[in-house]
């Protein structure tokens, strides 16, 4: 891994915190931890084959999993508050495979109007970028998203 920043969680003393993606106490979930690269919000996985489809293939699902959640800690850390996913479509270009070496999710903001975040995704495995996404996002004012989920920002290490 190149000198990253690491994202601190800040949902980790928030009760019902569960997500298959990033809560590290989600036995089956993928426990993801994120880092500043710039612009860019970046993660990595080793995938495991529980979540393979076919033969040595990860499943199409947890690709839109991965993306939409570096995706999410985009909008936590460079926009600091919540939002909601409302459109995302994704490209699949090369199968993920159990055997291919770590996934680099990778994502940033491309624009940003109002209380809507354009962010661009992908994942890439052995050097390659495999899946793409165009996701967009409903952004909370930032007291909403204090008020309402106690959320106050990501800070790094």
């Amino acid at each position: 891994m190149p000198n990253l920043k690491r994202i601190i969680n800040p949902w980790l003393e928030v009760d019902g915190y569960n997500c298959p993606g990033c809560s590290p106490t989600n036995e089956k979930g993928l426990r993801l931890q994120f880092f500043e690269d710039g612009d860019d919000v970046v993660s990595y996985w080793d995938p495991d084959p529980l979540y393979q489809s076919w033969r040595n293939t990860l499943h199409g699902g947890m690709h839109c999993m991965m993306l939409d959640e570096v995706a999410g800690w985009v909008v936590f850390h460079k926009l600091s508050t919540t939002a909601v996913t409302s459109k995302m479509e994704t490209k699949y270009i090369k199968p993920i495979t159990m055997n291919g070496g770590r996934i680099e999710m990778r994502a940033r903001i491309t624009k940003q109007m109002r209380n809507v975040a354009f962010i661009d995704a992908e994942l890439i495995q052995a050097g390659q970028v495999c899946t793409t996404a165009q996701l967009i996002y409903f952004c909370a004012p930032k007291e909403v998203a204090e008020r309402e989920y106690g959320f106050t920002g990501c800070k790094t290490e």
